[in-house]
């Protein structure tokens, strides 16, 4: 099951020699400097050959910053094939199978599926069970995402055929 480290820290290398991540998103939503905080990130990513990097919202800064790819939000579908045509990889933040199945006939590479287990402010968890139902009416990848903050949450989503899960608090901990 792939990793995907969400953070907001550009000079992350501990967590990522810690964790081995396969795909890292660098993430901050208050930083007035965030273009150079996000090259710094993708760089530290690249020294890491197993660790694709994304950024978040900014498709023509990831493209700029050689990153993996980009993160959209949900809010964000319109802009999935403009990022493909930047030959750019595309993660996509969903939290109903309808924006699922929009993200994977618009061509995104992976989604982000929230949230699973309970997680501050996110709504009602959604549940493994949700997880598994959801896997079998799609077929992009999907990234687990909410609430997963230690190796029993894990754990239990590596008893399903999720493609990987997501996290800030999994690493942090």
């Amino acid at each position: 099951m792939k990793k995907y480290l969400i953070t907001s820290n550009a000079l992350c290398e501990e967590l990522l020699i810690k964790h081995s991540p396969s795909y890292a998103l660098y993430r901050d939503k208050t930083n007035l400097d965030y273009k150079t905080q996000a090259e710094s990130f993708v760089h530290m990513c690249n020294k890491f050959e197993s660790t694709k990097s994304f950024i978040h919202q900014d498709m023509n800064l990831a493209k700029e910053l050689n990153a993996t790819g980009v993160h959209l939000t949900s809010q964000q579908f319109d802009s999935i094939e403009d990022a493909k045509q930047l030959g750019i990889e595309v993660i996509v933040s969903t939290h109903t199978y309808e924006e699922v199945l929009k993200a994977q006939k618009l061509g995104a590479d992976a989604v982000t599926y929230s949230p699973i287990f309970e997680s501050p402010n996110k709504g009602e968890p959604k549940g493994v069970k949700d997880l598994e139902n959801l896997l079998k009416v799609c077929d992009i990848k999907v990234f687990a995402l909410g609430g997963i903050i230690d190796e029993l949450h894990v754990a239990m989503l590596d008893k399903t055929e999720v493609y990987g899960f997501a996290s800030i608090r999994y690493f942090m901990n």
